[in-house]
């Protein structure tokens, strides 16, 4: 009988193929990552005022659009939007863990009053006495 050749066990991994799929997974993120930035478009009211010194990653944003909807976001969060109901328990529950987290109301320069006095309502439903009204500066 021949003396059979024992061979060694090869113990290297080929990770030619797992940098491939890396790559092509680089690209794809890079490519869909700005089209998740998500927001409702608003034109801020001009008003003569004092700027506010909050951190923007610690406020709570509430939005109103033309048609009255209302939108939430917690920092730079996404906007979520809610019903008046659904907005004052989520705001509740978000003041119970930082309670002393700023609140700022941002309406379109074209929304009813009547839609930002609900908002105002609501909060204080809540029992928020402190909010910030959000404007653009005035252009000299």
């Amino acid at each position: 009988m021949a003396a059979r050749l024992r061979r060694k066990p090869v113990s290297d991994i080929n990770v030619v193929p797992y940098i491939d799929v890396m790559l092509v997974l680089l690209v794809i993120f890079m490519i869909t990552a700005p089209l998740l930035v998500q927001g409702i478009k608003i034109e801020l009211p001009s008003a003569q005022g004092n700027s506010l010194n909050i951190d923007p990653l610690k406020t709570l944003m509430i939005k109103v659009d033309i048609q009255g909807n209302y939108y939430l976001s917690e920092g730079m969060g996404k906007e979520v939007s809610m019903s008046g109901d659904t907005l004052v328990t989520r705001v509740q529950t978000l003041l119970q863990t930082s309670p002393n987290m700023p609140v700022v109301i941002a309406g379109d320069a074209e929304v009813r009053y009547i839609r930002v006095m609900n908002i105002l309502s609501l909060l204080k439903q809540a029992g928020i006495e402190n909010v910030g009204l959000m404007t653009q500066p005035l252009e000299k």
